[in-house]
């Protein structure tokens, strides 16, 4: 699959780099949470929340909002799914890691989506960006041996259990038949090995990082 970089301008439709907050001791901390063979996410960690960075990001990036820090570590190679928010998810890369990315305006009518639409970008270590609500997104890749470090920032709440029914269904009619989490909309493929009643709607190939 073609990387490109997040410095290539493919990538401004998407996010962009966040470079005028000081993530160096988000970093240094993020590389002591753990790296699991498979994938692992935290949506909030008091340790990292704790770091000066946390009042930073919540008044620079969010405006004053109230936000939460935590992490996807692990190895994958695999897109597997794609989610978005109602809102921007800033990624701090501890290590390199690889986002497969695409446009929630691809979406179809019917929330199908096609995985030749995706595209993947290589995060440079130390570097954070910005991934828009309008950009369809899921766990990091990684490229190197010993896996990936991804520091997660998005308003608080997000990605948390849901307290009101929500229908799920695998051929979702509504946007709601896509809800999984707290501001989460999730459109899985049927490889994904995701949870019974996920909507299945990623058409294509699963995607995989190592492969042409």
């Amino acid at each position: 699959m073609n990387i490109l970089k997040v410095t290539d301008p493919a990538f401004q439709k998407y996010g962009r780099i966040v470079d005028n907050v000081d993530f160096t001791g988000l970093v240094e901390a993020l590389k002591h949470t753990p790296c699991p063979e498979n994938v692992v996410y935290e949506p909030s960690v008091e340790a990292l929340e704790a770091l000066p960075v946390m009042e930073e990001l919540s008044r620079v990036a969010y405006g004053e909002m109230p936000i939460q820090i935590g992490y996807c570590n692990g190895h994958n190679t695999m897109l597997n799914a794609l989610e978005y928010h109602r809102d921007s998810e800033i990624n701090v890369a501890a290590t390199e890691a690889v986002l497969m990315l695409g446009l929630l305006t691809d979406v179809e009518a019917d929330h199908t989506y096609d995985t030749s639409k995706v595209e993947a970008f290589l995060v440079p270590a130390g570097t954070a960006v910005e991934i828009y609500a309008t950009t369809l997104h899921y766990a990091p890749c990684h490229r190197e041996a010993d896996g990936f470090q991804v520091g997660i920032v998005l308003p608080r709440g997000t990605n948390y259990p849901l307290k009101g029914k929500h229908e799920k269904v695998a051929e979702a009619m509504t946007e709601d038949a896509m809800l999984t989490a707290v501001n989460k909309w999730l459109i899985g493929h049927q490889e994904g090995g995701l949870e019974e009643g996920c909507f299945l709607g990623l058409k294509g190939k699963n995607l995989c990082l190592t492969e042409d």
